[in-house]
């Protein structure tokens, strides 16, 4: 297939996605242009408006990073949900005990590594699940998904509730101290969010690319059997894989507890969805992880600015993760028909021979 007809491909299948998003907010009676406006207003209007966009980026880089380790071990690692979110306990458990004993900065540090600790032993055991239980991991990733979040409401209503509060509306939010500073007053985000989240990108980038380990991650997405047979200690590999990937989603997790623009506490669906973001980036990136850079930057714009739509248009805001919904299968559509075009033109190659 030549360069243009891949790309026409491509163009169509967005095309297609709009067309259809269009559709569907004509038939609900508002004026698709009208809705687009207010999602482009909602997400770069101000700068204040964009500084949120950039606050949900960082989550979803970093999700989509771990992900990026997965998916080219051939696993669907569906219950990174869960390892936000068990990042985000132990980031929460980690402040409790240190917040009033050591320095903010050293607190912040040490929740870090709890959370990529407990990130990474909750994604570990989806590892094991699969490995050595014969348990799909997207079974065992829902599974462990539901787990987490039950443990939370759990710990906001028993051991860490709020004192003299009763909701599930989270635990005690921590002092200021503790929170990410701004880059500048009124601008509401971390620089030490972005930098975290862009540099989880380059060094999987670099694990993919440049080193043994990455590429024996590819090899046993391509092909375990083979990848086995030729020495590949493949167990080991795909563990790795789900550890490093829920390290990352832990680190999120800290992102969200203590990033310029969270609640500074822990608190039910913590998790946002930023971990199925995560997923449906890497999904149209094609596993290619500076792509994901742009595109998690387009999805997280698309979620923050879709939250338009309620205020002005009394839309639900879920309408953003359609359109993004959308635009994964159109690219996936498209993926299936270039391949079975390329095979049939080797196929007729292979006749004419």
């Amino acid at each position: 297939m030549s360069r243009a007809a891949d790309w026409g491909l491509r163009i169509a299948g967005i095309g297609a996605a709009l067309l259809l998003v269009t559709l569907i907010l004509a038939a609900l009676g508002t004026s698709p242009a009208q809705a687009f406006r207010l999602i482009w207003d909602g997400a770069v209007g101000s700068p204040a408006k964009f500084a949120y966009v950039l606050t949900a980026w960082a989550p979803v880089l970093l999700c989509a990073a771990g992900l990026l380790l997965t998916f080219a071990a051939g696993l669907w690692n569906i219950g990174i949900e869960g390892q936000v979110v068990m990042g985000a306990i132990f980031v929460t458990g980690m402040l409790r005990l240190t917040q009033d004993v050591l320095p903010p900065a050293a607190a912040l540090f040490l929740a870090a590594l709890a959370g990529i600790v407990g990130g990474a032993l909750w994604a570990a055991l989806a590892g094991v699940l699969r490995l050595y239980g014969q348990v799909n991991e997207i079974f065992g990733g829902l599974g462990l998904n539901f787990i987490a979040g039950s443990l939370t409401v759990y710990l906001v209503l028993g051991p860490w509730k709020r004192a003299g509060i009763g909701s599930t509306s989270g635990t005690q939010p921590f002092p200021p101290k503790l929170w990410l500073p701004p880059i500048l007053p009124g601008i509401n985000v971390s620089l030490v969010e972005i930098v975290v989240g862009l540099a989880a990108i380059v060094l999987v980038c670099l694990a993919l690319r440049g080193t043994y380990f990455g590429l024996r991650l590819k090899a046993i997405g391509k092909n375990l059997r083979s990848a086995f047979l030729l020495g590949v200690p493949t167990e080991r590999h795909m563990l790795a894989a789900f550890a490093l990937c829920g390290a990352l989603a832990g680190l999120a997790g800290w992102v969200l507890v203590v990033g310029t623009s969270s609640r500074h506490q822990l608190f039910p669906l913590i998790s946002g969805g930023y971990g199925f973001l995560g997923i449906l980036v890497v999904l149209l990136a094609n596993l290619n992880a500076l792509w994901s850079i742009p595109i998690s930057l387009f999805f997280a714009a698309i979620s923050m600015g879709s939250l338009q739509l309620a205020l002005q248009a009394q839309l639900d805001s879920s309408l953003g993760g359609v359109i993004q919904g959308l635009l994964v299968l159109a690219v996936l559509i498209v993926g299936g028909i270039r391949s079975r075009l390329a095979a049939a033109s080797s196929e007729r190659t292979a006749r004419s021979r």
